[in-house]
C-alpha cells in the first residue's frame, strides 16, 4: 500500500509517519512525504533514510508534482497547513494559498487517479467559540481567525468533493495538541523553552481562555482509525478530554519547570481570541473505538522532559523565529 502524507516534516505529521512505519513493515506500507520545509518543518523530525519512507521536497500547490505523486498513490493523509493563528492575523493570504488552494490541488489530483480514502486533517477552531457544552460534528462553522477560516474552507471543499464526485473523503477535527517535536512558537513548547532558558512567558489577557488538550500520539492514533475504519463523507472530532484555562495550564508548566508566577508576563490579548473550544468526540469513540490513552499530567511532564533533553533540536528553531 502506497500512502501519500503531506506536511509530515512538521509536528503532527512526522509523529504520524513514525508511528505508521514502526507498526508496519516496509513491505506492507510505503510512505511518501510531501513537504515544502517551511520554517516549521525539519527533516530531523522524520529521521530520513528509514525503510519504507520516501521524502519529496515540494509544495502541495504544485499541480504537476502533486499529479506525478498521486499517480502512484493508494491513499492520502493530508496534514500540510499553515497553522499559527497569530501569523494568520498578520498575513492571511499565505494561509488561503496553502490551506485552501493547496487542498484543492490535492483533491483534483486524487479525483483524477481515484485515490481514496483522502483523510483531511483539520481543527476544532473551525467551530469558533463554544460557550457551553461541546461541539459535535454537526455544529455550525463559525471561524474567528483567518487560520480557522482557511481550514473551514478546506473542510468544505473536501466534503463537497465527496458529495459531488463520490470521492471517499474523511475529515478529522482535533483539539489542541502537545508533545515532543512541536515547533516552539506554540503555547506549550514556547512556555517550556522560555522557562528552561530562565525567561518570562507571555500569557494573553487574563488567561481565562479554555482549550482541550490532546497528546500528539493520541491524535495520530485517532487519524489512523479514521483512515482505516472511518466512513466516506464523514467528519470525526478527536479530543483529549482535558479542558484547562490558559492560566491553569501555565500554572502546571511553572510547577513542572520549578518556576514561580514571577516568571509570567501578562500581555495584551490577541485579536479575535476565542474564549473556549470544546469538541464532543463520542462519534469517534462509538464508531471507531477511539479513546485518548495519555494521562495529561504524565504526558505534560514527559513533554517538558523531552524539551529539557533536546536543546539541540529546539534552540536553532528559536533562533530562526527571532531572526538571528
Amino acid at each position: 500500500m502506497n500512502l501519500l502524507v503531506t506536511g509530515a516534516a512538521g509536528f503532527i505529521g512526522s509523529r504520524y509517519v513514525r508511528a505508521l512505519l514502526a507498526s508496519d513493515t516496509p513491505e506492507q506500507t510505503r510512505v511518501t512525504v510531501l513537504d515544502s520545509l517551511t520554517y516549521a518543518g525539519t527533516l530531523d523530525n522524520l529521521e530520513p533514510g528509514r525503510p519504507g519512507l520516501e521524502f519529496v521536497h515540494g509544495d502541495i500547490r504544485d499541480a504537476a508534482l502533486v499529479d506525478q505523486l498521486m499517480a502512484d498513490t493508494d491513499q492520502v493523509v493530508h496534514f500540510a497547513a499553515e497553522s499559527h493563528v497569530d501569523r494568520s492575523i498578520d498575513a492571511a493570504a499565505d494561509f488561503v494559498l496553502t490551506n485552501v488552494v493547496g487542498t484543492q490541488t490535492l483533491l483534483d489530483a486524487a479525483l483524477r487517479y481515484g485515490v481514496q480514502p483522502f483523510v483531511h486533517v483539520s481543527t476544532d477552531e473551525v467551530y469558533g467559540p463554544v460557550e457551553s457544552g461541546s461541539a459535535t460534528e454537526e455544529h455550525p462553522l463559525r471561524p474567528s481567525s483567518p487560520y480557522a477560516a482557511s481550514k473551514a474552507s478546506a473542510d468544505l471543499l473536501a466534503l463537497s468533493c465527496h458529495r459531488t464526485h463520490g470521492l471517499d473523503v474523511r475529515v478529522t477535527r482535533c483539539s489542541n495538541n502537545y508533545g515532543p517535536h512541536q515547533f516552539p512558537e506554540k503555547l506549550v513548547p514556547l512556555f517550556v523553552t522560555h522557562l528552561l532558558d530562565g525567561r518570562r512567558v507571555p500569557l494573553y489577557g487574563d488567561g481565562r481562555n479554555v482549550r482541550d488538550w490532546l497528546h500528539v500520539d493520541d491524535h495520530c492514533r485517532g487519524v489512523d482509525l479514521v483512515r482505516t475504519r472511518g466512513r466516506a463523507g464523514q467528519v470525526y472530532n478527536i479530543g483529549g478530554g482535558t479542558e484547562l484555562t490558559n492560566r491553569e495550564l501555565t500554572g502546571l508548566l511553572l510547577d513542572v519547570c520549578g518556576a514561580g508566577w514571577d516568571r509570567v508576563a501578562y500581555v495584551a490579548d490577541r485579536k479575535g481570541h476565542d474564549l473556549r473550544y470544546s469538541v464532543d468526540w463520542s462519534k469517534a469513540r462509538d464508531e471507531l473505538g477511539y479513546r485518548p490513552r495519555h494521562d495529561f499530567a504524565a504526558g505534560l511532564a514527559d513533554t517538558v522532559a523531552w524539551y529539557r533533553d533536546n536543546r539541540a533540536w529546539w534552540e536553532p528553531l528559536k533562533r530562526r523565529i527571532a531572526g538571528e
